[in-house]
């Protein structure tokens, strides 16, 4: 936290730039007409509402310099929305499997996980887990001499001195909501909640809860062979599949499930929930077997039948019989920037000196185990039905959703340098060029894109789909036409120039989603009536993302995704690598056709890399 103090505030766009960019990102999805309109809407607001509303965000945003003025409508957002958890809000990420294959073992990979992550939280709460620092230039900056003298100075100066290096740190407020933390579900609006008198971690299989410490009460971390004991006598725990799932109820309708977990409280359950909130973590054992069926990896860590799931938990790592191992996590509490550290180091430290080693096996004592505990429900009649209910529920929605990859590895990080155009430029054309050769459009499209290099910082939208896109995919699908692959290659190029104005734009909080969504959230909470600009059907339009796009790009990622966030769209979890390039595609089968899509962004990289090596 030695960055914190000194964080620059996240700021408020100009409204004027704001409202320029917003026509900007709507002039390729809407017909001219439209467009016309909504042009004529967001000039009277730039005149009119706006800027009474601008001015009390502004002032709103000057009482709360401890913060940023998009974290409060942010995480309200989040919990108030009373849609699922899973698959509408949870992702996941799947770790790479170790070299050694007996490293993979689940019970040498569920006890190394456990312990990795007890170590992060550790280095976390001791105060010496590093900043995550954004370095412009890794090896001018990523050094001992900017170590030195960035902790030398003191907090509330030492965000300057690391931008002298051109490095730039990033906010790290959300990280103590990875642990001891859960989301509760509440009528109306969830709430996160925060325990850190947890010192036990628990453990699902097959439906049933198990609890044991891992930590003393000084917060020294226990032996791995006790913490192993513990998980060995789970795994030979040979009882049947429960047949009254708590944790599907999780699955559920938001208020659905705050109603029954109400319930479960009065039946006499309330020390048990109680349990499950405060627990560091949740380790998740499944007794699937994955294979080589990259699909149903997918699927196990996205959704799973949700009998062997805890979605409210802040995180919970997933390991199943055959040794893969991931990460499911609740989305409110913070974004991926925050996860995928803790993700990155825990791999790291996992790979490089685990605590717990095949051998070991031999010489676990079952009697180290510490304040090991079998969690049993009391269960009526209302519980026992609700949960029936609510597992064929889950399984009907599930069954709906299709999910599929392309792995194109002809391509990738290196040489989209080489021909000097952005590998995520590259990415995002792919994208609409995919969805332009499936359905002659293109469309709304989300790119999540971190603002933590400021204080309190959460995501800003990339409209990735600009006009440039737009020209580009014409020309490349519309063959008829005269340009020459060199005509070709430049429009790919233009596309990649504009790509990184609205990038650059989005990460130093000068996008206009954001801006514009607070706005809105002002004007609601004064009751108001709602101006012009929000009642247009283009704007609920651009907001009804058919291509909702992410990426979390690391070696340490086999796999990553989400769930699409609209009916009729694609969730496109995506990664870029040296030599080549990945996209993970989720949507619901009834609307959308994620493997007819995926053979599309094939096609799409194919032409575009063709087009580029001319």
């Amino acid at each position: 936290m030695h960055f914190q103090p000194s964080l620059p505030r996240l700021p408020i766009p100009k409204l004027k730039n704001t409202c320029q960019r917003y026509l900007n990102a709507q002039k390729p999805i809407l017909s001219n007409e439209q467009f016309e309109k909504t042009t004529s809407y967001v000039n009277d607001f730039l005149i009119k509402d706006g800027i009474a509303l601008h001015e009390q965000l502004v002032e709103k945003d000057s009482k709360n310099l401890h913060t940023s003025y998009i974290s409060e409508p942010w995480f309200d957002m989040y919990l108030r929305d009373r849609k699922p958890l899973p698959i509408n809000y949870n992702p996941f990420l799947v770790f790479v499997p170790e070299e050694k294959s007996e490293y993979n073992i689940q019970l040498v990979k569920a006890t190394n996980l456990i312990i990795s992550s007890l170590r992060f939280m550790r280095a976390l709460k001791e105060h010496i887990l590093p900043p995550e620092v954004y370095h412009l230039n890794p090896k001018k900056s990523d050094t001992d001499l900017f170590r030195t003298v960035t902790r030398l100075l003191p907090s509330r100066f030492s965000w300057y001195g690391a931008y002298l290096f051109k490095a730039f740190p990033l906010d790290m407020s959300q990280y103590p909501n990875l642990f001891n933390s859960t989301r509760l579900p509440k009528l109306e609006k969830d709430e996160i909640c925060r325990d850190e008198s947890g010192r036990h971690v628990i453990v699902m299989r097959k439906g049933y809860f198990y609890s044991f410490d891992v930590v003393n009460e000084n917060g020294h971390i226990y032996e791995s062979k006790t913490i192993a004991a513990c998980i060995k006598t789970i795994l030979e725990d040979d009882r049947a599949t429960n047949k009254c799932s708590i944790g599907v109820l999780t699955t559920a309708e938001r208020n659905l499930w705050a109603d029954t977990r109400e319930h479960l409280s009065r039946v006499g359950n309330q020390e048990l929930l109680e349990k499950i909130d405060s627990a560091i973590f949740m380790m998740i054992l499944d007794d699937t077997h994955i294979g080589t069926d990259y699909n149903k990896l997918l699927g196990t860590y996205l959704h799973a039948d949700g009998t062997n799931r805890w979605f409210d938990k802040s995180f919970s790592l997933i390991v199943t019989q055959d040794g893969y191992a991931g990460i499911n996590f609740e989305h409110s509490w913070g974004d991926g920037v925050a996860v995928l550290r803790f993700f990155n180091d825990v791999k790291d430290d996992v790979s490089k000196k685990p605590r717990f080693h095949p051998t070991d096996v031999h010489h676990i004592q079952k009697g180290a185990m510490i304040n090991f505990k079998k969690l049993e429900f009391k269960v009526d009649n209302k519980i026992q039905n609700t949960s029936d209910e609510q597992k064929i529920n889950y399984k009907e929605w599930t069954n709906q959703l299709s999910i599929d990859h392309v792995i194109f590895d002809k391509f990738g990080k290196d040489q989209c340098k080489k021909f000097g155009v952005s590998p995520d430029a590259i990415m995002q054309l792919a994208f609409q060029l995919a969805l332009y050769y499936q359905k002659n459009c293109v469309v709304p499209t989300y790119e999540s894109c971190s603002t933590a290099a400021f204080k309190h910082g959460r995501t800003e939208t990339i409209r990735s789909c600009t006009v440039e896109t737009k020209i580009t995919c014409e020309a490349i699908a519309q063959k008829s036409n005269n340009l020459s692959k060199s005509e070709l290659k430049q429009l790919i190029i233009n596309c990649s120039n504009s790509h990184n104005t609205i990038t650059k734009d989005a990460a130093m909080g000068h996008g206009f989603d954001r801006h514009l969504f607070a706005l809105k959230k002002i004007c609601e909470q004064l009751s108001t009536p709602m101006p012009t600009i929000f009642k247009d059907p283009a704007y609920d339009y651009i907001n009804h993302n058919i291509l909702s796009t992410s990426t979390l790009s690391s070696p340490a990622v086999l796999a990553g995704g989400f769930g699409p966030v609209v009916n009729d769209g694609y969730g496109i979890g995506y990664m870029i690598q040296d030599q080549k390039l990945g996209a993970i595609v989720t949507s619901y089968s009834k609307y959308c056709n994620s493997s007819e899509y995926v053979k599309c962004l094939e096609q799409a990289f194919k032409d575009i890399h063709q087009i580029l090596i001319q």
